[in-house]
C-alpha cells in the first residue's frame, strides 16, 4: 500500500531525512518511531504531498507521490500535528466543507459525514461549534476529517500530543478501529507505550535516517540475541511440552517451578531466534491447543531498550546486526534539530 524508497530532504545545509526506506501493507498499523527532531514530520509531510523531496520516490496506492500528487491526496488521509480545523465552524459543518473538497459525491456526503461522526463518536457534538470542544474532542475532529472520504492509507502524525490520559486512550482505540480491513494507518510518534498499544510494526527514525523497522518482536531480539518469553500456563505438563517443542522457532524450554501458583499451573521460559515471530507462534499454539494460557511476557529485553539503543549510536541497522553491542559507541547527543517548524 505504502512503499518508501530512499528518500532524501535537504534544507540548505541541513538533511532532514537521509535515505529513508520502508514499507507499509494493507491493514497495518506503522509506527514511525523517534526523538524529536529525527525527521518524523519531515516524512510524513513529503508523503502527503506538502513537501517536496530532495532525492528518492514513495508511492500509495500505486500512484507516485510527487509525479501524481492529486491521485496520491485523493487517496490518503492526513492529520498534521496540529488539527487544521475552523473554529467558528459546527462540526457537521466543517466535516460537510472537507467532504466536498475532498471530491466526495453529493448523494454520498450524508453517509460519509455519519460514519465519520460515528467512527470519532463525535455525534451528540454535530451542531457544537469547533472552538467550544475540548482539545480531545478537537482532536477527534481532525481524524474525521482524515477519514471522511474513506481514503485507503491515513497519515496521522503526533495524534496524542497535548491529550490527558483518558483522551489519550480514546484516541488510540479509535486509531486502532480505523486500520480494520484493509486500511492502512502510519503514525508519527516518540511516546513508547504508543507504539506498543497501538501499531503492528515500527519504524525506528534517528537523525534523519531509519535505524531500524519491522515487527516489535524482531526489532528487540536485535539487541537481546533472540527472543524470550515467561508464561503461566495451565495443563498437563507433559501436553504442554510436546505441544510447543513441535514449534520450529523455539530454540530451548525451560520450566521454572510451580510454587505459589493453583494446581496444574507451570511457569516457563521459552526462547527463539531473533527473526521468528516467536510471541504470535506461542500463543496460537497455546489457544489452539485447549491449553490455559494465564501470562505471557517478555522476558530480556523491551521497546525502551531497543529505543534508547538504537537512538543513541551512529550505526544503521545493517551495521548493528554486525557488530558486538559491546563495540557499539554511543553518539554524544540524541538527535540533531531539524528546521523549525518540523518537529
Amino acid at each position: 500500500m505504502i512503499e518508501v524508497e530512499h528518500l532524501s530532504k535537504i534544507y540548505g545545509s541541513t538533511q532532514a531525512i537521509k535515505d529513508v526506506t520502508f514499507r507499509v501493507e494493507p491493514g497495518e498499523i506503522l509506527g514511525l518511531l523517534g526523538p524529536n527532531g529525527a525527521g518524523k514530520t519531515t516524512t510524513m509531510r513529503i508523503l502527503a504531498g506538502y513537501l517536496p523531496a530532495t532525492a528518492g520516490n514513495a508511492t500509495i496506492a500505486g500512484f507516485e507521490v510527487h509525479t501524481q500528487p492529486m491521485q496520491v491526496r485523493q487517496r490518503i488521509g492526513y492529520l498534521p500535528e496540529s488539527p487544521p480545523l475552523y473554529p467558528e465552524m459546527t462540526v457537521e459543518g466543517y466535516l460537510n466543507f472537507v467532504a466536498r473538497l475532498k471530491g466526495v459525491n453529493a448523494g454520498d456526503r450524508p453517509q460519509r459525514l455519519n460514519a465519520a461522526l460515528t467512527g470519532c463518536n463525535l455525534q451528540d457534538k454535530r451542531k457544537v461549534i469547533i472552538r467550544k470542544l475540548s482539545k480531545g474532542y478537537k482532536q477527534r475532529v481532525g481524524i474525521a476529517q482524515a477519514i471522511v472520504h474513506n481514503p485507503p492509507a491515513i497519515i496521522l502524525d503526533e495524534p496524542t500530543v497535548g491529550l490527558d490520559p483518558r483522551q489519550i486512550i480514546e484516541v488510540r482505540n479509535l486509531i486502532k478501529s480505523l486500520a480494520d480491513g484493509d486500511t492502512t494507518v502510519i503514525l508519527s510518534t516518540h511516546i513508547l507505550p504508543e507504539v506498543s498499544s497501538i501499531c503492528n510494526r515500527v519504524a525506528i527514525i534517528h537523525q534523519g535516517e531509519v535505524v531500524a523497522s519491522g515487527g516489535l518482536d524482531n526489532l528487540m531480539g536485535q539487541l537481546t540475541g533472540g527472543s524470550t518469553f515467561d508464561l503461566e500456563v495451565a495443563g498437563n505438563q507433559a501436553e504442554i511440552a510436546a505441544h510447543l517443542q513441535n514449534l520450529p522457532q523455539i530454540r530451548s524450554l525451560e520450566w521454572l517451578g510451580h510454587e505459589f501458583l493453583p494446581d496444574h499451573h507451570h511457569r516457563l521460559r521459552i526462547s527463539g531466534d531473533a527473526d521468528q515471530e516467536l510471541g504470535k507462534a506461542i500463543a496460537t499454539t497455546l489457544v489452539n491447543s485447549g491449553i490455559g494460557l494465564y501470562e505471557m511476557r517478555r522476558s530480556g529485553g523491551n521497546l525502551e531498550e531497543v529505543f534508547l539503543k538504537l537512538t543513541t549510536t551512529e550505526l544503521g541497522a545493517s551495521n548493528l546486526e554486525e557488530t558486538p553491542l559491546e563495540e557499539i559507541p554511543l553518539a554524544t547527543d540524541l538527535a540533531e534539530p531539524e528546521p523549525a517548524g518540523d518537529a
